[in-house]
This record gives structure tokens, sequence and C-alpha cells, in this order.
């Protein structure tokens, strides 16, 4: 239910843009709509492999990190003149029982200039804010010799302390700086 909610307020708060852009003499178009990215594939790589409890039962971590919704992304353009728009999206996240990746929106902008009339030469500047990774811990029961402690899942049965597997979740944050540099010409 959360994920149906977290989309349907990304789709409202798209089309409110897309209203307030068009609505002042602006063409707004969809870009792309893309589903999985860089920390979908780093979610799935925590999901992979498992271990054996001391009475031999297999834990998988598949059942863990697996996701049935999938990140998805909306990207816009909202052309603002011949060689200047902005670049705008959202994304949805996706949610497991052990990672969770938050919605993010991008923000950036494209500038475009004409050399001669059969090249082009553009710039796309461009960032992401929010839409981090975070690997969530279990709690695992050692037994007599170390009782129910907070640990790492996936180093759960490491020879690591269980406090120190602590310090090995998986923090991504993807706001980074993206800068496109690109010529193109008709010959």
């Amino acid at each position: 239910m959360g994920i149906r909610l977290a989309t349907g307020f990304v789709l409202f708060v798209m089309a409110f843009f897309v209203s307030a852009m068009t609505a002042n003499g602006q063409e707004t178009s969809l870009v792309g709509i893309y589903q999985g990215s860089e920390l979908t594939a780093a979610a799935n790589q925590l999901g992979q492999g498992g271990y054996e409890l001391s009475h031999g039962t297999h834990v998988s971590f598949d059942k863990w990190y697996h996701s049935n919704w999938i990140d998805m992304r909306f990207e816009m353009l909202t052309q603002l003149s011949d060689d200047f728009g902005l670049l705008w999206g959202v994304s949805t996240g996706q949610r497991a029982e052990k990672v969770r990746i938050d919605p993010g929106v991008k923000l950036g902008f494209i500038l475009q200039t004409r050399p001669t009339p059969s090249t082009a030469l553009s710039l796309t500047v461009s960032s992401i804010l929010g839409g981090d990774l975070r690997e969530r811990p279990c709690r695992a029961d050692y037994g007599t010799i170390g009782g129910v402690q907070t640990v790492n899942c996936r180093l759960a049965a490491s020879r690591l302390r269980p406090a120190d597997t602590l310090e090995y979740m998986a923090n991504i944050n993807p706001s980074r700086l993206k800068l496109e540099l690109r010529f193109s010409g008709r010959f």
C-alpha cells in the first residue's frame, strides 16, 4: 500500500509541475520513463548469497532484499527558449525488508548552441536530490555466547564481532553533479 501511495503522490506532483509550466506558455516534454537504476542493481547485489545457521537451516538474503516494486524514474524537459531548457524528474523509490531506496528528485538544465547550421554543441548539468539507498540491520541471537545483538544481516555469520558488522551497512547517496558535453553534426 505504501508503494502505491508513493507512486500516486509522484504522479500527482509531476502533473502539477507540467500543468504549472505549460500554463506559462513553456513546452514541457516527457524525456523518458525508466525502471531500475544503479541503486536498484546495488540492492539486488546485496540480496545475493546467504548462510547456514548453527542447526543447518539455510538463510537466503533474497527474502530480505527482494522488492516487488522496482524504482521508477520519470524525466521531463521544459524548454524555455530554443537553446535553453530545464531538466527535471522524480523517482518512486523502492522498499524491501532490509533495504530501501528513497524517492528522489532530479534537477538540471540543458544549454545548446549551434556553431554552424549543421552542428550543435550542448551542455547538460544535472543532479539528484534524495534517492538514498539505506540498508537496515537485523537482530541475531548468538545464544549463550553473545545473546541477541544488532548486526548487519549479511555478515551475521561472519567472523566479525556483531557490533563491527554494522560498519559495513550499505548507505549510498546518489546525489552527484553530472556534467555532459555533447557535439553533434550532419555531414
